[in-house]
């Protein structure tokens, strides 16, 4: 028993020490900032950290807290504590006298983000991954007003069916691109077509309602989603405590190649494991290359598996180069979407991504 738990401390020292050697601070780390507007949480990791996700290891933060963060305000000042002998970042915040007549903003809408907010603004509320055949299920626009063909702000629509009680405002939608995992060739999901906003005037069967903006063409047939409950913006980047691994499956914006600030979306999500705010190291999927001095002859006939791809005898697959770092700001159940934060050449279709 006395052995067990030596060995069981042992262990536990040995797993501290791992992980004080993980945490690497940057050569020219300031003692301490003070948080300015524009500000994000992980620009302000990069100033202290070589890798700016250890962020909640130096700030000690537990599962709880990298799920519901403090919040940090402009005048805030982040400092580096050695006293206990490894890096610990914390916080001050100073109190500010102000003078009679000044209108002060409520504290959370001064609140500095984790990550360039303006950059994901579109994909927070609006794209949507489906199921497949989710969106034949949902209520759809059976006609215009007046016969209208096409459809646009401020013309009222009426919908197959929308019952009392049931929401007021609504995303339109229309099937869009299938999400295919380039690996196994699974559909992950659908990615809809996001068309404009309508608001319920009328619950029933048909259901009436106005059309309060529209991105694109809006028609007859396109279907309805509820608007739902706000998307979570406040999260702490920190990497995943399992080994995941998948590949970017499409590159948002209308470009062949991402770099920082791009939006991708990746064939993980929570059925995977992974929540917002994970951050998932980018590698260049290695190319399959037919060995020059391979020998027919001699050689032992075998079947090599990297992935869910089998390699014919004399083919090499080479090793993923990592090429940059994305962080996830919104999960679906089989997909995700993810802001590059880090990118050393440009990002392809394909790269793989995996626990840094």
């Amino acid at each position: 028993m006395f052995r067990h738990i030596i060995t069981l401390l042992i262990l536990c020292c040995m797993s501290l020490q791992a992980n004080a050697q993980e945490i690497a601070l940057k050569n020219d780390h300031p003692d301490r900032h003070v948080v300015v507007k524009g500000d994000t949480l992980w620009g302000i990791s990069g100033k202290f950290l070589k890798d700016p996700w250890l962020w909640p290891n130096v700030w000690k933060l537990n599962r709880e807290q990298i799920k519901n963060p403090h919040l940090i305000y402009p005048g805030d000042v982040v400092f580096l504590d050695m006293s206990s002998g490894n890096p610990q970042l914390r916080l001050l915040r100073e109190t500010v006298t102000l003078e009679p007549g000044i209108v002060v903003e409520p504290l959370d809408k001064a609140a500095i983000s984790s990550i360039p907010l303006n950059a994901i603004a579109p994909f927070l509320n609006q794209p949507l991954v489906i199921e497949k055949d989710q969106l034949a299920a949902s209520p759809r626009i059976i006609a215009g007003q007046d016969n209208r063909v096409v459809l646009s702000p401020g013309t009222r629509v009426y919908i197959s069916n929308i019952a009392e009680g049931d929401a007021l405002n609504w995303y339109i939608y229309r099937p869009g691109q299938t999400l295919i995992d380039p690996d196994t060739k699974e559909v992950l999901g659908v990615e809809a077509t996001y068309l404009g906003d309508a608001r319920i005037t009328k619950y029933g069967e048909p259901a009436s309602a106005n059309i309060s903006k529209a991105k694109e063409e809006i028609f007859t047939k396109d279907r309805l989603v509820s608007v739902g409950e706000e998307v979570v913006t406040n999260f702490v980047p920190h990497a995943p405590e399992s080994q995941i691994s998948g590949r970017i499956i499409h590159v948002y914006g209308g470009v062949a190649e991402a770099g920082p600030e791009s939006i991708v979306s990746i064939s993980r999500g929570a059925a995977d494991g992974l929540e917002v705010g994970h951050v998932l190291a980018i590698n260049r999927y290695g190319r399959v290359i037919k060995d020059p001095e391979y020998d027919k002859k001699t050689a032992v006939r075998k079947v090599a598996v990297a992935g869910e791809l089998a390699l014919k005898p004399g083919m090499v697959k080479l090793p993923d180069e990592r090429v940059g770092l994305l962080m996830v700001f919104r999960v679906f159940d089989r997909v995700s979407y993810a802001l590059i934060m880090q990118a050393s050449e440009p990002i392809n279709t394909l790269d793989s991504v995996n626990t840094p």
